[in-house]
């Protein structure tokens, strides 16, 4: 399953009472039992309607902005001090094409999926978690989720519209909204042509509460171009 997916699952889970989120999380992928890298470690910003991707670590680097508010889309470069305003059409067209590509690999529209308890507890970035989890096809998600914080998974109905997910990872979607509380960690399996392919990730900090408004914002003093403009135009 890849990373993106695993991501794309942890950034939709904002009910409209909780004023913002953020949180960081590193997602590490394997293939045949070895992982494939280092891993990769993003912080997300969300509020209601606004989100914002960055990478781990310390901040400064590139992020991106997207705003369903306004159907805008930005990624940043502190580098040019640009920000490149997205094709919010072909973004979400491309995000339906990944995420159909995942359906297909994962079996999610050939079977039915199931949820099963696990018996095992963990605590996850300080946090208590119950473990579930979801089998479809080839596709099994372990999933641990926490009650400790004021999130659910039932209010994110028009960004999974948005995005395809709900169309191309039927059931499995559907198992996932029906998980009491936000996932701190999911492991993905799925055999494609008799070799098990992994995703492994989990939130390692998370904080809830109102997100300042300048993140989702291109900075003061930013260029914005194009995301078609020609390199001399940068």
């Amino acid at each position: 399953m890849p990373a993106a997916v695993v991501s794309l699952f942890s950034l939709l889970l904002l009910p409209g009472p909780v004023q913002g989120i953020q949180f960081e999380q590193t997602t590490v992928t394997y293939a045949g039992g070895r992982a494939t890298g280092p891993g990769v470690s993003a912080r997300v910003f969300w509020a209601g309607r606004r989100m914002r991707l960055e990478p781990g670590g310390d901040s400064g680097g590139p992020a991106f902005i997207l705003r369903l508010d306004e159907s805008k889309a930005y990624r940043i470069d502190p580098v040019q001090k640009i920000a490149v305003a997205v094709d919010v059409p072909r973004l979400r067209a491309r995000s339906q094409m990944d995420l159909a590509m995942a359906g297909d690999l994962m079996g999610a529209g050939d079977r039915e999926a199931r949820t099963t308890p696990l018996a095992a507890t963990k605590v996850i970035a300080g946090l208590p978690c119950k473990g579930f989890r979801i089998s479809a096809g080839s596709t099994v998600m372990d999933l641990y989720v926490t009650e400790a914080v004021p999130i659910g998974m039932d209010a994110f109905a028009e960004f999974l519209e948005w995005s395809g997910a709900s169309q191309a990872l039927g059931g499995i979607m559907d198992e996932m909204l029906k998980l009491p509380g936000f996932p701190l960690e999911t492991r993905s399996r799925v055999t494609v042509l008799g070799e098990v392919h992994e995703t492994r990730s989990i939130v390692t900090r998370i904080e809830t509460g109102p997100q300042p408004a300048a993140l989702f914002e291109p900075p003061p003093g930013y260029r914005i171009v194009p995301e078609d403009a020609p390199p001399d135009e940068r």
